[in-house]
């Protein structure tokens, strides 16, 4: 009897300790395709910028608002729809620990894309320097206006909306704390 127990303890024990943590990505990067034209890559990284080559299977990803299955192999997936111009892009994953977003602007050279992280701080900064500046100099709050204009366009052109805008400062501030 007892050897029977001890057997179906170890066994148990075998099973218990031999479940895997799930694969989780925590920071990912993006870059150009090196085996398509006008397409981008997700790269799975650490925070050092190191790939995570365990990141296999599908995982979902929301991008520009739209929801696209992708598929890492070796910790990279393929974005696979071409780029025709250069744009914001805003990637934002959810998982167990929580979500993972990043903005992006990928500006389109002949036949070279290059994804360019933007900061939230980036984001708050530019708006916050320009109220500033015209508050500061009364001679200079109309090429203020007329340069957060221009702010504004290049942004809404390039396709960055203001509810992006929001959840990308947002996002920001909570992972601050």
């Amino acid at each position: 009897m007892k050897k029977w127990f001890l057997l179906l303890s170890a066994i148990l024990l075998t099973n218990i300790t031999a479940i895997a943590d799930p694969v989780l990505i925590r920071n990912f990067t993006l870059k150009e395709n090196p085996f398509g034209k006008d397409e981008l890559a997700v790269v799975a990284t650490d925070t050092a910028g190191v790939i995570q080559e365990n990141v296999n299977g599908t995982f979902k990803f929301s991008i520009n608002g739209f929801d696209e299955d992708m598929d890492f192999e070796h910790g990279t997936a393929f974005y696979r729809r071409k780029l025709d111009k250069s744009s914001f892009i805003y990637i934002k994953h959810n998982n167990d620990a929580g979500s993972v977003s990043t903005l992006y602007y990928v500006y389109k050279q002949e036949n070279k894309l290059t994804p360019i992280h933007i900061s939230w701080v980036v984001l708050i900064a530019i708006p916050c320097i320009l109220v500033l500046l015209g508050y500061m100099f009364r001679k200079l709050i109309i090429w203020a206006v007329i340069l957060f204009c221009i702010f504004i366009y290049f942004n809404h052109h390039s396709g960055l909306s203001l509810p992006t805008f929001f959840e990308t400062v947002t996002d920001g501030i909570k992972h601050l704390f």
